[in-house]
Parts: C-alpha cells; sequence; structure tokens
C-alpha cells in the first residue's frame, strides 16, 4: 500500500521538483549575467497547476489498485515545469538581459516557496503518522 500517492502529494512533489529546477535556472541566469547575448531562462509551474485545478471538476474518484481497472472520476494529472527564454527583451549594450539583483530577489522567493512545499510534505507525514499510530 503505497500511503504517500495521493493528488495532494503529487502535487507538492511537483512543486519541490519545480522548485529545484527554478533554483537551478536563477543560478544560470546569474552566472550569465555578464555574457553578450545571453537572454535569461525562468520556469513556470504554479500558473500551469493553477490552470490545471481550475479546469478539473473536483469529484469522487475511484482508487485504481491495477493498472487494467478503469478510471473512475476525473484523470487530472499534474503538469511539469517548463522553461521558457525571455528573448524580447535586452538591458545592456551586449543584448544582454540578466538583473543580477532582480534575479537574487527571485532566487530569495524560490527558497521561500521550497521551504513552504518541504513543511507541506512534512505536515502531511504528521498526519498520516497520527492515523496510523492512533495517536
Amino acid at each position: 500500500m503505497n500511503l504517500l500517492n495521493n493528488s495532494s502529494f503529487q502535487r507538492l512533489q511537483g512543486g519541490l521538483d519545480a522548485a529545484n529546477l527554478r533554483n537551478s535556472v536563477i543560478a544560470n541566469n546569474i552566472a550569465n549575467a555578464d555574457t553578450p547575448h545571453f537572454k535569461r531562462s525562468e520556469v513556470s509551474f504554479e500558473s500551469l497547476l493553477k490552470q490545471e485545478m481550475e479546469g478539473a471538476h473536483l469529484t469522487l474518484q475511484g482508487r485504481r489498485t491495477d493498472p487494467r481497472h478503469i478510471p473512475i472520476g476525473p484523470t487530472g494529472s499534474i503538469p511539469s515545469a517548463s522553461i521558457t527564454n525571455d528573448s524580447s527583451s535586452s538591458m545592456n549594450n551586449n543584448e544582454n538581459n540578466v538583473d543580477a539583483d532582480r534575479e537574487m530577489v527571485l532566487l530569495a522567493e524560490n527558497q521561500l516557496r521550497y521551504h513552504s512545499y518541504i513543511q507541506a510534505v512534512n505536515e502531511q507525514i504528521r498526519m498520516m503518522r497520527t492515523a496510523i499510530e492512533g495517536r
């Protein structure tokens, strides 16, 4: 029995994966702040997840214990993070569009987001443990 395979854990896992990817992308942007013709990248996840959740009708869903079972209810998937390049702007004469100060702010925001995801995962695990142990 896999207790950690429900949709909330999958959303949190997607958020953690996106935060890790976003950290790498921001670090790459900062590392290339002085590279001529470099265009910054950014990661989209939360907006994609929101669109997916707004489009899904939250109804009762059947549990599949075997892949041969027919799915009952919504089968909405958790979107994966996507990387986009911002090639529409330039900040310097060398056509680079990385603002190091802005990237540092985005990095701090991403760290806060990552820690909040970790706290949510820990809270979910704590509630599962309490339910299992009966304390």
